[in-house]
């Protein structure tokens, strides 16, 4: 005899749809049909491998291995009297002239025997050709059954009862009577008795299943017909208590009249209610969210292509919408995981309610979701959607007898304007939604040619990156930061830059980022760890002993914490560099996560003497409570405070308000973003401990910045003589009350001036004498015995260069002129308030005369 051949497989795709299944799922489904007893097979139809699971070949008496993986070891144990009928059925099925493969054959057994079994399968997988690839399918043993119907033909009473026994129902029909009979175990196997149910086709025929009633008798009508050998369908019962029942029912004619009517059929009812629901947990696994129970990413893509397809053929448009739900990570850490989940499933309870009924709401992980929006004549079309999607997740959430409030950003993208591929169309919609997370949040953003060209732009400089540390193309800048009380400088921020070898200098704001979501921030970060301890070994030598240098660090690398071994608190200790040579700088958008981990990296450096700056300080989440709870030594007042500083103005009551702050959590302050005098004269009157800025220095090579400190004069330029860092100032005033409130606004200028008052002329004159370091002083007019006129002139006299500045309660243009002509050198009036004689004072310590507005408008 020839050798079986493994069946053929070049026909073309069957017209109805097919179930696909995803290489990881193969284990899910063959646990759950083993689970019901049946065997699975899995043949890749381009090798010829085929597995059979340990069912399967129990079936045929052999120990699971026995049996070589490979479908010629089916095809070889299949009867020879059954295998043109297989090969038929099977090309039958390729050909699509029947919606499953399924046939009834004999296996050859390990000893020898034949064994009855009924296959069943289904193509998984095809090529862009539509050549199957991979099978899938079930061999269930019927040998009883087939023993059964063997009986049958000696004696019908004998076969009734032998299927009895199998577990299967009965049932026969006398067509042309329209009566049936049901035996009790089919009776049973719905909750009747045989009393309850009439013995008519109608019985059943009316509990079928709306949804599976046509297929049946269509199916039916069939084997009436002579086109299948045997009846065969599977399809719902609704049982006496409601449920639903899975059976399959298979039969046949055994006798017609002269015409070939049938008259009598027989046949079985096999409860499948167990593999069914095998099956449908598999596809629920392999095709859903467990949490949320929207279609998973492999259903979306799946549906995606399908749509893709449908708007090709009536030139009709779709939406794909991506979903990010913003500070959904803060619910999370703050209220648990739980909290999270009981968010996400209310999110896409409401994303659901947003869209039509043949829209898809797809979780693609996380707290992104993915909504494909089909049937568009244009995307302005998508606007009120949109409108809507934003108002929806923006409302609050009740968690836990809390309300929660999250945000969305929305990235869109059109098919086909802007592809009509499906990895196109996600990538798409991913820069969409990232530009719109970028631009706050909370909106919408459609995909734009700009976007692409940005998102390739970042792919350059990620790549570029990978080169930057082994090219050595990294190098350090270093920004003074100046002491405002003396002008030194003792203090430094190293400051990142990229000089790429064709695109010359790139900003860190174009290469941080990228690098912080490719996880190579951790990289460089440790290679700016390095170079900023070499530096400091070099300038506690050469600069000052007690040289600090600030570096940045990412948010990124606190969640990616260095093993032990390589801790920075351990290099530095053996470099021989104490923890107070270094201050780590961190955001602001870390203080939210307080973790277990960043709780414990601020403790070891806290331990070790590393101190902590917290950068961009009123720009992001700051809490009073966080400062308190970690271990922070300076706040830096970010550059947008700094920028609009006037005298009497809002960001200088904003400044003072933050340094008052932090000098009463016991922090130091540093400035950032100085550009001019006036900025910098005003954070001295705030109080300001620190700042740094174009003003003082840009950020320098680390060899011309030593070579810039090196300036002993340096300091006095930067803070001009006027501070009053162990100053004293003289106040001559005969009331006490506003002696008192001028020497209370003095004391605010800055820590370390002393305050030296006098209520006369005559008492101010001796106090002078008796204190050569009086730099300034401050005298009122209307005094007795000695006035305010005749005590400038003895000042003169004393020391001719001392500034002096009349606060007089008047406005008289005459007594302006009297006070000048005396040898003053600027005039306020008491009513325009404290922080005005304040800044006259500074001006005439800065050698200006300073002229009150009522002077100005009396020449005008």
């Amino acid at each position: 005899m020839t050798p079986p051949k493994p069946f053929i497989h070049d026909a073309k795709p069957p017209t109805g749809g097919e179930t696909r299944f995803d290489e990881n799922d193969a284990s899910l489904w063959k646990l759950a049909l083993e689970g019901s007893g049946a065997g699975a097979w899995d043949w890749n139809m381009q090798t010829g491998e085929q597995f059979h699971s340990h069912r399967w070949q129990e079936m045929l008496g052999y120990s699971y291995g026995e049996i070589e993986a490979h479908n010629r070891s089916f095809v070889q144990r299949i009867h020879p009297e059954d295998r043109e009928r297989v090969e038929r059925s099977f090309n039958l099925y390729l050909e699509g002239k029947t919606e499953i493969y399924s046939t009834e054959l004999r296996l050859l057994c390990k000893d020898g025997s034949w064994k009855w079994i009924l296959t069943s399968g289904m193509v998984v997988r095809r090529d862009n050709a539509g050549k199957p690839l991979r099978m899938i399918g079930t061999h269930v043993d019927i040998e009883e059954r087939k023993q059964a119907e063997t009986l049958l033909q000696q004696s019908e009473e004998r076969w009734k009862l032998a299927m009895e026994s199998t577990g299967d129902g009965i049932w026969d029909w006398h067509v042309q009577e329209g009566r049936e009979f049901f035996s009790k175990r089919l009776l049973e196997m719905y909750g009747f008795t045989e009393e309850e149910l009439q013995q008519n086709p109608d019985a059943l025929d009316s509990r079928t299943h709306p949804d599976d009633l046509a297929q049946m008798l269509n199916d039916r009508q069939s084997h009436f017909d002579g086109i299948t050998p045997t009846y065969r369908n599977e399809h719902r019962v609704r049982c006496k208590d409601g449920t639903w029942k899975w059976i399959l029912t298979r039969g046949m004619v055994v006798s017609r009249d002269a015409t070939g009517k049938p008259l009598r059929m027989v046949g079985t009812h096999t409860d499948i209610t167990s593999s069914k629901q095998a099956e449908a947990l598999v596809r629920q696994q392999a095709y859903f969210d467990p949490l949320t129970g929207l279609p998973n990413r492999r259903m979306l893509r799946d549906r995606i292509e399908q749509e893709i397809k449908r708007n090709r053929r009536d030139g009709k448009k779709m939406a794909v919408l991506f979903i990010d739900l913003d500070h959904f990570k803060e619910v999370n850490d703050t209220m648990g995981h739980d909290a999270g989940d009981l968010l996400l499933v209310e999110a896409a309870s409401r994303l659901r309610a947003c869209v039509r009924e043949h829209d898809t709401v797809a979780r693609m992980g996380g707290d992104e979701f993915t909504l494909l929006i089909t049937e568009l004549e244009t995307g302005e079309h998508l606007e009120p959607l949109l409108q809507k999607l934003l108002v929806t997740l923006s409302s609050p959430f009740a968690l836990h007898r809390e309300r929660v409030f999250v945000s969305a950003s929305i990235g869109v993208t059109i098919c086909p304007e802007d592809g009509t591929e499906v990895e196109t169309l996600y990538k798409n919609a991913d820069q969409a939604m990232y530009e719109a997370k970028g631009a706050g949040r909370n909106r919408y953003s459609f995909f734009t040619p700009a976007l692409h060209e940005a998102a390739m732009q970042r792919a350059r400089i990620t790549n570029d990156l990978h080169e930057a540390l082994t090219g050595q193309q990294f190098e350090l800048h270093y920004q003074p930061i100046v002491d405002l009380r003396n002008g030194e400088v003792r203090k430094a921020e190293a400051l990142l830059r990229w000089r790429h070898p064709t695109r010359g200098m790139i900003s860190p704001a174009d290469f941080i980022p990228i690098a912080e979501v490719s996880d190579l921030i951790v990289d460089i970060g440790e290679w700016v760890f390095t170079a900023v301890t070499q530096q400091l070994q070099i300038w506690r030598t050469g600069l000052h002993p007690h040289f600090q240098v600030s570096m940045n660090s990412s948010p990124v690398q606190f969640r990616r914490r260095c093993p032990a071994e390589a801790s920075w608190v351990q290099r530095l200790e053996a470099m021989g560099l104490p923890g107070m040579s270094l201050v780590v700088e961190i955001t602001e958008g870390l203080l939210l996560e307080t973790n277990e981990a960043v709780s414990a990296q601020l403790l070891e450096w806290r331990d070790s003497g590393i101190q902590v700056a917290l950068d961009d300080f009123g720009t992001g989440y700051s809490s009073l409570a966080y400062l308190q709870k970690l271990d922070i030594d300076f706040i830096k007042i970010d550059q947008s405070f700094v920028q609009g500083l006037e005298p009497g103005g809002t960001q200088f009551v904003l400044c003072k308000a933050m340094v008052v702050m932090a000098h009463a959590l016991g922090l130091r302050v540093v400035a950032e973003g100085v550009e001019t005098a006036q900025q910098r004269d005003l954070l001295i009157e705030a109080g300001c401990d620190f700042a740094q800025g174009y003003f003082f220095s840009r950020p320098l090579p680390a060899s011309q910045l030593q070579a810039l400190l090196s300036d002993p004069g340096l300091g006095g330029r930067w803070v001009p003589a006027t501070t009053l860092q162990g100053m004293q100032l003289l106040v001559i005033d005969d009331h006490p009350i506003v002696r008192q409130g001028m020497v209370a606004a003095l004391r605010q200028l800055q820590e370390g001036v002393e305050i030296l008052e006098a209520g006369d002329g005559a008492r101010g004159l001796e106090l002078l004498e008796a204190h050569p370091r009086i730099k300034a002083v401050l005298v009122d007019l209307e005094m007795v015995p000695l006035g305010g006129i005749p005590t400038i002139r003895q000042i003169r006299q004393i020391q001719p260069a001392l500034p002096v500045l009349v606060v007089s309660g008047s406005e008289d243009p005459a007594d302006f002129h009297a006070a000048m002509e005396a040898g003053a050198d600027g005039y306020c009036p008491k009513s325009a308030g404290l922080r005005t004689m304040r800044h006259a004072l500074r001006q005439v310590l800065g050698g200006t005369p300073y002229v009150p507005d009522f002077m100005e408008a009396a020449r005008e």
